[in-house]
């Protein structure tokens, strides 16, 4: 098994915090895992995205050109990634934030989802990346939302312990609407 994926949005979005989700699961399954995040020095609305290689043998490389999959959170991050998504890859986007009636791709499986707008329909608009990681773990079959609920508590910090409850209510949510 190989799987590869780039995740992307802008600073606040939770793109680094849903992918350690996906590679601590990833580890916690055996799986070998290279996580590579990159952001800007701001601490909210810098450029962030996150390589990710889920293997069950050695990973020769951090870098992917042309992933299985695509978890994009704004219209930078699409426009930046969207053409070297592999033919039949998944691409997962939030519609909120992304105009997607330019995706010309017609070769790939497309999960465009509202993620603010239901997010806010749970109570909580910092919750939209757990809607889309929900949605990506249902047209992945990588991982299921009981691997990540196994490890949330050792990504999510102790000082918001308390938001794991909503944040596994959304990734159900997600899941449910993918």
């Amino acid at each position: 098994m190989y799987y590869d994926m780039i995740m992307a949005g802008f600073g606040g979005q939770g793109i680094q915090i849903i992918s350690q989700l996906v590679a601590v699961a990833a580890i916690n399954k055996g799986y070998e895992v290279t996580y590579l995040p990159s952001y800007g020095v701001e601490k909210r609305g810098g450029r962030t995205n996150v390589f990710l290689v889920i293997s069950d043998e050695e990973i020769g490389s951090p870098i992917t050109n042309h992933p299985y999959a695509l978890l994009v959170m704004d219209q930078i991050a699409y426009d930046t990634y969207i053409h070297i998504l592999r033919p039949d890859g998944l691409l997962v986007a939030n519609e909120s934030l992304i105009n997607t009636s330019t995706n010309r791709r017609n070769d790939i499986v497309s999960c465009c989802l509202f993620c603010n707008e239901e997010a806010v329909k749970l109570g909580n608009a910092k919750l939209a990346n757990m809607i889309a990681l929900g949605a990506l773990l249902k047209n992945s079959n990588v991982l299921t939302v009981d691997d990540i609920e196994k490890v949330i508590d050792q990504v999510i910090p102790e000082r918001l312990s308390h938001t794991i409850p909503a944040n596994m209510q959304a990734i159900r949510h997600g899941y449910g609407l993918a």
